[in-house]
């Protein structure tokens, strides 16, 4: 298989939110979504003192798209309006398609507030086509322990997989467009080579550490634009790295977000607004 190669590398852009160092790669100056990828914030890594007030993410409603979120440290606990409740911890994953609409709350769990201690969390939001878009709200929360850790070839990567499939598995999470998620723990001289079929857009954003991509040195907290040009990529650790990778088929669809709310128009954007004053999201105040 031929080997996609760089594009453009799109450094993650400093936007903290209050206390939480934030740092956000898409949407970025020159690219506003690897469609049906449309949103990544990289908080952390921080260690939050005994007698801290937690997360910011308190009750707030989505319509349209799918949240996926990767607790890479520290814990944090989800609740929302259609009755799903967790607490996840590092190394786990939520996977919550928010579909025609609920609310929902990501707070850090009393017990972290109490104590303090290491946080690092990815937030991905992916996009839902127009016939998807109002479809039943639904969550999945997964602890580390639930999701495949395979081995490279060369036995210095690890691939964390979360949805798709990759050397005959198949993640936990059955995606409803099709996406294959996963993230790559990477030893130093580790060398992976991943699919990247024909007429799927790759997401790709280096978390840690000093890696290649085709051959083409890839920066730290930036977001990794590939060409169209292969059936895969291949990835080479100079040192200890981890990288959030994908695959998916572009929607090629109008994107219209306000907001919480990502729709194909505006009449559905102030339809959605509607929907949430007129409690049509389910009961916020059980958050």
């Amino acid at each position: 298989m031929s080997s996609r190669t760089i594009r453009r590398q799109h450094p993650a852009l400093r936007d903290d939110i209050g206390d939480l160092i934030t740092r956000r790669p898409l949407p970025g100056p020159g690219l506003d979504q690897i469609d049906p990828f449309l949103f990544l914030n990289h908080h952390g890594p921080q260690v939050y003192p005994p007698g801290n007030g937690g997360l910011p993410f308190g009750p707030h409603p989505h319509r349209g798209f799918e949240t996926v979120t990767f607790i890479l440290d520290g814990e944090l606990a989800h609740k929302d309006s259609g009755g799903h409740e967790s607490i996840i911890k590092a190394g786990g994953i939520q996977w919550m398609t928010a579909g025609r609409g609920l609310v929902h709350a990501e707070l850090s769990p009393a017990s972290f507030m109490e104590r303090g201690g290491a946080l690092e969390i990815l937030q991905l939001w992916v996009n839902l086509p127009s016939r998807l878009k109002m479809v039943q709200p639904r969550y999945v929360g997964l602890q580390q322990a639930q999701i495949p850790a395979l081995p490279s070839a060369d036995g210095r990567v690890t691939v964390n997989l979360i949805s798709g499939e990759w050397e005959g598995r198949t993640g936990p999470v059955e995606s409803l467009t099709g996406i294959a998620m996963m993230t790559l723990s990477f030893q130093p001289g580790g060398r992976i080579l991943l699919p990247a079929p024909v007429g799927r857009n790759v997401f790709l954003y280096v978390v840690r550490g000093e890696i290649s991509v085709a051959g083409e040195a890839a920066k730290p907290h930036h977001l990794v634009e590939m060409n169209e040009d292969g059936e895969s990529v291949e990835i080479v650790a100079q040192d200890a790295a981890m990288v959030l990778f994908g695959h998916a088929e572009p929607l090629g669809e109008p994107v219209v977000a306000h907001g919480p709310f990502v729709m194909n128009s505006r009449e559905e954007i102030l339809q959605a607004i509607r929907d949430y004053q007129a409690g049509k999201f389910g009961d916020e105040t059980v958050l």
